[in-house]
């Protein structure tokens, strides 16, 4: 379903072993109010109300000045150390990471992993140690063997199509659990409602474009935090959404923020 791709699994970030602190890049805000920004705290303590019967969706992307969400197939490499530090911040408070199948196999996803630091957090917000992996995928090419899977310590999600091959359906429903939400394609508020049912109250949503335009046409999109990296690519990589002109979707300057000249900003839905 999804032809580009989002960001791979990020590295555990370093710790200080006489604090226990995690090291973070340098983040300052520009918007709402000049300000030194910890971007784990920000992130942590942002409202996010979901709707009724669905949780609240948002999406991180990464994407150059002049709009590529890819070089060279993949994504890991545009962003640096602030956009990877905002990245495992946004990470941190989702109960669910949920990617196309694409975007797992070209960034080589394994299972979510929380900075231990940042664990007490999770658990006092009432969520598990660790987000909750999810796939969308109609042909079921995935392989049941990656740590993806192996290595996860909740049962991953996996979307599909009624119909799907039932081989594959087999090997991978061993390790997760296969949900069929549509017929042709993946229905996304079905999805999303599905999402809701087992709990998920957070969504972190990595692409690729196509999935991020399925969502959009759902209307589904409560948030995106868009991360520019200062280079110019050129090429045809798509742009953060793809796919079925669904029309203009408001959306307001949450925050901005700015380090080693990469913009990171926070948009939410009107």
């Amino acid at each position: 379903m999804s032809a580009m791709t989002g960001r791979p699994n990020p590295e555990p970030l370093s710790t200080n072993d006489s604090t226990g602190k995690i090291e973070v890049s340098a983040v300052r805000q520009l918007l709402p109010e000049p300000a030194d920004i910890d971007p784990f705290e920000a992130h942590g303590s942002a409202l996010r109300p979901h709707s009724p019967g669905r949780p609240w969706l948002l999406i991180n992307m990464v994407t150059t000045l002049d709009g590529a969400t890819a070089v060279g197939g993949v994504s890991g490499t545009l962003g640096g150390d602030a956009d990877r530090t905002v990245f495992s911040a946004i990470r941190a408070v989702g109960d669910v990471i949920l990617a196309g199948a694409a975007t797992v196999r070209a960034e080589g996803y394994g299972p979510p992993r929380t900075p231990t630091a940042r664990q007490a957090e999770r658990t006092a917000r009432g969520q598990e140690l660790f987000p909750r992996i999810a796939v969308v995928t109609r042909s079921l090419d995935l392989d049941p063997t990656t740590p993806l899977f192996t290595d996860a310590v909740q049962r991953p999600l996996v979307y599909t199509v009624e119909g799907a091959d039932e081989t594959r359906w087999a090997a991978l429903a061993e390790v997760a659990e296969v949900v069929a939400v549509g017929s042709d394609d993946v229905d996304m508020a079905a999805m999303a409602e599905h999402l809701y049912g087992t709990g998920a109250r957070t969504v972190v949503v990595e692409g690729g474009p196509v999935i991020n335009g399925h969502l959009l046409e759902a209307g589904l999109v409560d948030e995106l935090n868009v991360t520019v990296a200062p280079v110019l690519a050129g090429g045809s990589s798509h742009r953060l959404t793809h796919g079925a002109d669904p029309g203009a979707h408001e959306m307001t300057l949450a925050h901005l923020w700015t380090a080693d000249d990469v913009l990171l900003a926070r948009y939410v839905r009107t």
